[in-house]
C-alpha cells in the first residue's frame, strides 16, 4: 500500500493552522480554527480509508477485496455534520458576542486572573511587578482602561434593561 505524501503534508498543514488559531482570543479566529481542523480530520480519514474500491453493494459477484470500505465514508459524513453543528453554535456565539459588547475577543475576568495568581504564574502577582515608575505607570493606565471598561458595560446592562423593560426589544 502506498500512501502519497501531498495529503500527509496538507494534512498536517491543516492541523497546525487550525490550532494556532484556535488558541488566538478572538472567536471568529477559534471558528476558522475549528472548520480547519474539521477538514483536517476529515482528509486523515479519507487517508486512512485506504484504496479506492468498487461500491460495497453485496450480490454483484465482486470478491470483498475489490470492494471498498463504507466505515471511513460514514465516519467522514458524521464528522461533517458535527461540524456544521458545532460552527453554527460558534456562530451564534460571535453573533450574540458583537451585538452585546461591539467585538469577539473574549477577555481576562477576575476568577481567571485570580486562578493564576494562586497558581504561581509569573507576572500576574502585583508583587513580582517592577518597583520602576514606569511599571507603575502602565498599571495605572491599565486601571484606568479597565474602570472605563466596567462603567461602559455597566452602562450598556443598565441600556438593555431598560430596553426590555419597555418591551422595545
Amino acid at each position: 500500500m502506498t500512501i502519497a505524501l501531498i495529503p500527509i503534508i496538507v494534512m498536517a498543514v491543516l492541523y497546525a493552522c487550525g490550532i494556532f488559531l484556535m488558541l488566538e482570543r478572538s472567536v471568529t479566529r477559534v471558528l476558522l480554527g475549528f472548520l480547519l481542523v474539521g477538514n483536517a480530520t476529515n482528509l486523515l480519514l479519507l487517508i486512512m480509508a485506504g484504496k479506492a474500491g468498487i461500491a460495497p453493494i453485496v450480490g454483484g459477484g465482486i470478491p470483498a477485496e475489490d470492494m471498498t470500505d463504507p466505515l471511513p465514508q460514514a465516519l467522514i459524513l458524521t464528522a461533517i455534520v458535527i461540524t456544521f453543528g458545532v460552527s453554527a453554535f460558534l456562530l451564534a456565539l460571535i453573533y450574540r458576542a458583537w451585538r452585546l459588547a461591539q467585538g469577539d475577543t473574549l477577555q481576562d475576568d477576575e476568577e481567571d486572573i485570580a486562578l493564576r495568581t494562586s497558581l504561581g504564574v509569573p507576572g500576574e502577582n502585583p508583587a513580582d511587578a517592577t518597583s520602576g515608575s514606569d511599571a507603575d505607570e502602565d498599571g495605572a493606565e491599565m486601571r484606568d482602561i479597565e474602570e472605563a471598561d466596567a462603567q461602559a458595560a455597566a452602562v450598556e446592562t443598565e441600556q438593555l434593561t431598560i430596553t426590555t423593560d419597555r418591551g422595545d426589544a
